[in-house]
Order: C-alpha cells, then structure tokens, then sequence
C-alpha cells in the first residue's frame, strides 16, 4: 500500500462495493425474464432504519449490470410501492447509472402469504424502446428493488424463496418494452447483479475531515478487492492517492462485505475498487467507483 506522509490507512478489515456504468440502449442478451431460473442471489436483511433499497442499471466496461443505492424515505406509505416508485420517477444517485423505466399513471402493490409479491403498473411506465437484453435487465430492476424493499422492511421471510408477478392495468401477459411477457411469477436472476458494488459512501456525500471508512459487497467472497483513492488535483486531473487489498468476509462462492478505513484532508476524491483474480490481475468488468468530498 502506497501512503504518502501526510495521509495514513487507518486500518483494514473486510468490504463490499457499489456500481458503476452509463446510459445503454443494449445489453449483452441472455435469457428471458420468464425463462429464468429460480435465483439464489440472496435478500436484504430487515433493518429499522429510515432508508430503502432500489436498484438502478449501469455499465461497468462492457457489462450492464444491476446496482443497489439506499434512499431516504419518510411517512409509513408502503415501502414496496414507494420503492417502485423511486426508481421510475427519480434519477439514481450515481452519475453512472439510470433508468428505463418512467413515471407511471397508477402503481399499486400487494403481497401474499406465499411470498408472492404482485405488482400492478399502468401501461405508461414502459415508454421506451428496448432491446431484448436490456429489456430484460429493466423488468429484474423491478423484481429486485420490490423484493429488497419487502425483505428489508420485514415484510417477508427473506429465508423463504420470493416471487415477483408483474401485472399491467390489471391483466397479464403484457409484452413489457415489447421484448418480455409479463404475468408469471418471476424470481431474482442472480446473472444480472453487480459483482462489486460500493455501498459507503454514496455519490456526492460530503464527509468530515480525518478518518473515512469505506465499504462495499461483493458477489464472490473468495476475491480479494483491489482499492484505490484518487485525489482531485483542482487542474482537470486526479492523482492516485491510496491503493491497498481488501478481503470480502463471507464463504467462497458466496456474497461477502468489505471495510477499510484511511485518513483523509480536505479535497474531492474518487474510489474505485476490482475483483482480483486468482492470478492476481484486477478484473476490469467488476470496477466500481464512487465521487465524494471531504472537509
């Protein structure tokens, strides 16, 4: 790890990380949404808290991958439709990713005692021109920002197996973006997901002076995490500040978390992290990076 004299890590410990990626019209295709396999990709854990998780598209190279970002919510609305509502209504956070969807004209959701969660959306929403993959990648948007909303609100068993069934102004069978039909359950296709993602901090977040702790989650525990802070330069250009390796906690092959923590002056600063592979060399298609200030 490289630490010039006036900056010091503070400490490591395990992490995670956030997304990165821009505007697309296109994605690598797979396979539809319906086709699908039951996913293993696991849910957020109920918390008290007044935040929620939605999930946006971005591009990382030449991957389209999903990113989860947490937003402030206030009120005791439905978290699942407040959710949905966020991401068809409101840009991310992140610079780098974004949305196909658009604000629809009615959106109502309901869940069952099956773990079930039945989302019925006016057909306004799906005002866009998609291909297949990408279109694909819009509908698993949905079922992961309304089954993270569910589980992280404590309004499922987020141990159970959990099915999104999408309807639109009531019916289904719907071609959604003209590319996938809708109205079978449909589960989380863990394919789709990010690899890496920062979680902490967000885009933007302004932070005070001295120790900053970072953290992210990673799809692959076993895959240690290269991390490394740019400082803004105030000339157009960004330095390399910081560089170190981090290990996700978890079982290998499984998700894990990561932290680390360094001391940081006043300035503007980006943080970018990678999966290493087992040669040692980054993977680029995982970087993520995140924008924030200090001071």
């Amino acid at each position: 790890m490289a630490v010039p004299a006036m900056f010091a890590v503070l400490f490591l410990t395990g992490c995670i990380a956030n997304g990165e990626g821009a505007p697309a019209t296109s994605g690598p295709p797979s396979l539809t949404v319906q086709d699908a396999p039951a996913s293993n990709a696991p849910l957020e854990t109920t918390q008290a808290s007044t935040k929620i998780p939605v999930y946006w598209i971005g591009r990382s190279k030449e991957e389209v991958y999903l990113y989860r970002e947490f937003r402030d919510i206030s009120g005791d609305g439905n978290p699942v439709t407040t959710a949905l509502r966020i991401m068809m209504a409101q840009k991310p956070l992140d610079h780098d990713f974004f949305t196909p969807w658009q604000e629809p004209a009615s959106l109502a959701t309901s869940i069952s005692g099956k773990n079930v969660i039945t989302v019925d959306i006016s057909r306004d929403a799906f005002n866009s021109n998609l291909d297949a993959g990408m279109a694909q990648r819009a509908i698993q948007q949905l079922v992961y920002t309304a089954t993270a909303a569910a589980s992280s609100s404590g309004l499922i068993n987020s141990g159970q197996q959990i099915q999104v069934v999408i309807l639109v102004d009531g019916h289904k069978d719907y071609m959604a973006f003209g590319q996938v039909q809708l109205g079978q359950p449909m589960a989380r296709d863990a394919s789709l997901v990010a690899p890496l993602w920062i979680i902490d901090p967000q885009e933007d977040t302004s932070l005070p002076a001295g120790a900053v702790k970072f953290n992210g989650r990673s799809t692959d525990g076993s895959k240690p995490v290269n991390w490394q802070i740019l400082q803004d330069t105030g000339k157009g250009e960004k330095a390399s500040l910081l560089t170190g390796q981090v290990k996700a906690t978890g079982e290998p092959g499984q998700y894990g978390v990561f932290t680390f923590s360094a001391t940081l002056k006043p300035g503007k600063y980006e943080l970018q992290v990678s999966q290493v592979d087992d040669a040692g060399k980054t993977i680029e298609a995982t970087t993520d990076t995140r924008l924030f200030s200090v001071g």
